[in-house]
């Protein structure tokens, strides 16, 4: 068998992710990337996955931990019958759920800690994407070479839900459903490696969670620069935004694009196009509804990634209205499809990005006025448009690749598999 410490080993990697699908937002990409990225450096990877489960490469495996699949559509937040309970995790799930808490992240961990205990003779590292559930800190004291990527800190997500929710009721509900989070900070500031994508979400780990800054390891997530690549045959289509919506959720500032849209809509044509999937009760059909704007905004889902790549070049600009980010791919996969950028000064996005001008066009977050005006002047701009597009492209494939990713991912492997010992 070869010696994992030896730096040119293959190494055997089980990696963990609850959820994975890759249309219900970035985890599922990094999944799905990053072990197809690994196995192209002949390292052998296992995912272990929770539903939704991830669409992988077809040369890995996928050993699937199904649960009570409580969030499936066409029913969310369903309940559980009786003969669902199976055993002491699903019971577990349930009870969580039913006082209102997200229980996934919980009960995944467990379910992949009693899968992996006592199958230790195969595989030299456990890497486990954001879960932090209790189960991984059962495996870590099973004496597993344990690495944890935390892609920013869901307490972020926390504190911007309840600055916007507008009844106490509202507020209930958000710390009720938040409270695994607690969790994640007592499981995060108990191991020993943490791998982060940004500078800006190392700051937020360390001081949200407690986790020593010298624990956390940057290694930026990447794309595919062939994949994602200008289409100079495909017209782009005058006033036509892009931008991706896999959550409807605060944090992602989709509202706030949605008011800017309506407002330049009251002096010039103007069209968005919304990577993700429209629900009928929502925060954002709701304000599409109020602006008026159910002509001007088409949601695309379901589509393979070259219709992505096609939808980037029929657009004047893309936009990530995010309020936070902690790296963001639709801005960097944006980038390498040549579209320029619109983008806030959010969390990791300008250390992301580039320099407003150069690279992308900045804003503020949480401000329709100051996007609506910073997406005028682009639009007014097709010189700085093609500038920023090109240097934006350049910028991408100079420093982002899986493959690049994946090595550096690899060095940290080595590194918590000879601390181990």
């Amino acid at each position: 068998m070869p010696d994992p410490a030896d730096n040119h080993a293959p190494l055997r990697v089980a990696l963990l992710s609850y959820r994975g699908k890759p249309h219900v937002g970035g985890q599922g990409v990094y999944v799905s990337r990053l072990s197809a990225a690994l196995t192209d450096l002949g390292h052998r990877v296992v995912v272990l996955g929770g539903p939704p489960y991830p669409e992988l490469d077809e040369r890995v495996p996928l050993v699937r931990l199904g649960g009570l699949d409580i969030w499936a559509p066409p029913h969310p937040m369903r309940k559980p019958r009786a003969w669902e309970l199976k055993d002491w995790i699903d019971i577990a799930e349930h009870v969580s759920f039913v006082t209102g808490n997200f229980s996934e992240p919980m009960a995944f961990s467990l379910r992949a800690w009693r899968h992996l205990r006592t199958r230790r003779a195969y595989f030299d590292v456990v890497h486990d994407n954001q879960t932090l559930g209790w189960g991984i800190l059962a495996l870590q004291r099973q004496g597993w070479p344990l690495l944890e990527t935390i892609h920013h800190p869901i307490t972020v997500d926390r504190r911007l839900e309840l600055a916007h929710t507008h009844t106490l009721r509202e507020q209930i509900g958000k710390r009720r459903w938040y409270a695994f989070t607690k969790m994640q900070t007592q499981v995060a500031r108990r191991l020993p490696r943490v791998l982060t994508v940004s500078e800006s979400s190392k700051r937020d780990i360390a001081n949200d969670h407690g986790v020593p800054p010298e624990r956390i390891h940057v290694v930026p997530v990447g794309v595919d620069p062939e994949l994602f690549a200008p289409l100079p045959e495909i017209a782009r289509v005058p006033g036509r935004l892009i931008t991706t919506a896999s959550a409807d959720v605060t944090m992602k500032g989709l509202s706030f694009l949605l008011e800017a849209v309506a407002k330049l809509r009251t002096e010039r044509h103007i069209e968005l196009t919304i990577i993700g999937k429209a629900k009928a009760d929502s925060a954002a059909s709701r304000a599409i509804s109020e602006l008026g704007l159910a002509d001007a905004v088409t949601f695309v889902s379901g589509v393979p990634d070259r219709r992505i790549v096609e939808l980037y070049a029929e657009a004047e600009l893309a936009v990530v209205p995010s309020l936070y980010e902690g790296f963001s791919l639709p801005a960097i996969e944006a980038m390498s499809c040549g579209v320029p950028l619109v983008a806030t000064t959010g969390g990791a996005l300008p250390e992301v990005a580039g320099k407003h001008g150069e690279t992308c066009f900045l804003t503020e977050p949480g401000d329709a006025e100051a996007l609506a005006s910073v997406l005028q002047d682009a639009l007014d701009s097709p010189e700085a448009r093609d500038r920023v597009g090109r240097a934006g492209r350049e910028r991408v494939v100079s420093q982002w690749s899986w493959r690049h990713t994946a090595e550096r991912t690899v060095e940290q492997y080595r590194a918590v598999i000879e601390a181990s010992g």
